[in-house]
């Protein structure tokens, strides 16, 4: 074997030591440049894995924080549905409380006006009672062709009021 190798040219001495600096020249590429890169592309890898897991979660909780968003702006519009429904039963009970004070206040006025006319008929009647009494006397006082400081008073007030009674009645 060893003319084999002699003819083709290949040196056993040499071939073990290119062999040997082969390995060595492997041994450190491998401690120098090998290692560090698997250390790198590894501390990268589990960074990249690491935000992928983080994006993960961000996505989840995006997703809950936009439920609860969703949730409490469905409350909010509850509340102001709820709110206006009594801001309207409020108005309609005011509504009907205006409205009753209204009649009340109507129904007060109503009677002072009735007050009004009644002492007003009762200054009119007495005003037609004065008139009536100096109509009576000078009616008297011409039948009976007397003075009218003659004519006693009390039976023009007499004739008066008998005239009112029948008037009355």
């Amino acid at each position: 074997m060893s003319q084999l190798f002699s003819q083709l040219g290949i040196n056993g001495g040499l071939l073990l030591s290119q062999a040997v600096n082969f390995s060595l020249v492997l041994i450190v590429l491998y401690a120098v440049l090998y290692k560090p890169l698997l250390g790198i592309l590894r501390s990268r890898r589990e960074r990249i894995e690491e935000g992928l897991m983080k994006a993960k979660e961000a996505d989840e909780r995006l997703k809950e924080v936009d439920q609860i968003g969703k949730k409490k702006i469905k409350e909010a519009e509850d509340s102001a549905v709820g709110i206006l429904k009594d801001v309207e039963r409020k108005a309609k009970e005011l509504e009907e409380k205006m409205i009753a004070d209204a009649k009340r206040k109507e129904a007060v006025e109503l009677k002072n006006a009735a007050a009004a006319l009644r002492v007003q008929e009762d200054a009119s009647r007495k005003a037609m009672e004065k008139e009536a009494v100096v109509f009576v006397k000078a009616a008297l006082a011409k039948t009976v062709e007397l003075s009218p400081a003659a004519i006693d008073d009390a039976l023009i007030a007499k004739a008066v009021s008998g005239a009112a009674q029948k008037k009355e009645q």
